[in-house]
């Protein structure tokens, strides 16, 4: 049983990870090449993308932080990491619940002269999110080391 919350644990970790790493360096960068002036059809294309991701994401966020809370009970590596993590899933979900419920329907109505605050802002919240999972991710490793 643990071995099977590890690589679920670990798996959609490096799934989020992953995802917001894709979307930050390949997603991103290419709508801007390919739409180029285009904010319109950039900033459609993005929302479609976008549309009913937040709950696939709080799901596993909370698959996460079970799966976690599981392995916490299991293992004897030291307790200090484990709030670390903690402390860093909280933080993204903070900034994932200020970018779900806030930041975006702001964004989906903002005007023409509005909206390149509003891009650069979610550029900086995703980056701050990928570095608080990718930290949280680098301490689960290390502390299956200790």
């Amino acid at each position: 049983m643990t071995v099977i919350a590890a690589i679920v644990h670990a798996g959609l970790a490096a799934a989020w990870v992953g995802g917001m790493a894709y979307s930050l360096f390949v997603v991103q960068p290419k709508l801007r090449r390919y739409f180029g002036p285009d904010e319109d059809g950039r900033e459609a294309l993005t929302m479609m993308i976008a549309a009913g991701n937040r709950w696939k994401v709080i799901g596993l966020i909370g698959v996460i932080a079970a799966t976690g809370a599981f392995l916490l009970w299991l293992t004897s590596s030291p307790l200090w990491i484990h709030l670390v993590k903690v402390v860093l899933l909280l933080a993204a979900t903070a900034i994932f619940w200020y970018v779900s419920w806030r930041h975006w329907p702001r964004r989906v109505f903002a005007t023409s002269t509005e909206l390149p605050a509003f891009q650069r802002r979610l550029r900086l919240l995703a980056s701050t999110m990928l570095a608080l999972t990718a930290t949280a991710f680098a301490l689960g490793i290390a502390a299956s080391h200790l």
